[in-house]
């Protein structure tokens, strides 16, 4: 088992999907860690979250796997390990093999770091939320443009 660990995420729109990566990150160390990504931080999927940073934190924070809850502000992880000196990093698989992560695993090797990916649930996710959220959007701006009768 891992002393510490540390796993981060937009979490907007809180799944299943999140808290399965929490609960099994919880699993594999004694304290978990878990950065929240800053609403200026999470342009870098050119959007917005729906939920506010701080009410997104407050969820994570609510979640009894979570030791700690942090701000991520920079995608840069080996920023967050100079201040949490987490012995783990937990990850979906959906980043494994990337280019970005080959860079961080090898960084994280040389110092001793693991990253352990867990197998991204397919079933639900937040850009299939916000996709219905747009397309339900779109169909009431629609309607309200229509004329009465």
């Amino acid at each position: 088992k891992y002393k510490v660990g540390y796993t981060t995420g937009v979490f907007d729109l809180f799944h299943i999907g999140h808290l399965n990566i929490i609960r099994r990150a919880k699993e594999q160390c004694d304290c978990l860690i878990v950065g929240v990504t800053t609403d200026e931080l999470v342009s870098y999927k050119n959007t917005r979250a729906v939920i506010p940073h701080e009410e997104r934190m407050a969820i994570v924070e609510s979640i009894r796997y979570v030791d700690k809850v942090v701000p991520q502000d920079s995608m840069d992880k080996m920023v967050a390990w100079e201040k949490y000196h987490f012995d783990v990093m937990f990850v979906g698989s959906d980043w494994q093999g990337t280019e970005k992560w080959k860079g961080f695993e090898k960084q994280f090797s040389e110092i001793g770091v693991d990253i352990v990916y867990f197998p991204y649930t397919t079933s639900t996710s937040s850009t299939q939320f916000s996709a219905v959220l747009k397309r339900l959007s779109d169909e009431v701006a629609i309607t309200e443009e229509q004329p009465s009768d």
